[in-house]
């Protein structure tokens, strides 16, 4: 239980803490408007919005993975134009993204550690290198996420 736990706190300081990295996701998104969070910088580039439903589908695909299901990549990688560039639609995406988090954390908490050392067969990794997957993944496009804001 002790490594749920400390795995709990590094997925807590990220989302919403003071992290190593200095910035937070929420910390950071709270800031940002619907506008910006939609605007493409560069042609081939993934806005802020894009990235925000990026994070939120891959931490369901990995919970459900380490629920046992076998998940499909979907061949857009979770990247989907943002059809209604409202303040409400940002607002409701920022909710799921809070509330995604939550279940995971939920999730976490519950997992049994043994099951660490399982492994996810697509991929032959174990259930712990998905799960520090995900928060590389979620630090990995914060990064993203300020540099884009910084440049709007």
């Amino acid at each position: 239980m002790e490594e749920n736990i400390r795995l709990v706190s590094l997925f807590e300081k990220l989302f919403d803490g003071h992290p190593w990295i200095d910035s937070s996701i929420q910390g950071t998104l709270s800031q940002i408007t619907a506008e910006t969070a939609n605007k493409r910088l560069l042609p081939n580039s993934n806005t802020i919005w894009e990235i925000v439903n990026h994070l939120i589908e891959w931490k369901v695909n990995v919970q459900q993975r380490l629920d046992g299901k076998i998940m499909e990549t979907p061949a857009n990688n979770y990247i989907s134009p943002i059809v209604d560039p409202s303040e409400q639609a940002w607002k409701d995406t920022l909710r799921r993204l809070d509330l995604v988090q939550k279940q995971w954390i939920d999730f976490l908490k519950q997992l049994d550690t043994v099951s660490y050392d399982s492994i996810y067969p697509p991929s032959q990794s174990t259930f712990y290198e998905q799960i520090l997957g995900i928060l590389q993944h979620d630090a990995y496009h914060l990064g993203q996420i300020v540099i884009l804001a910084k440049q709007s």
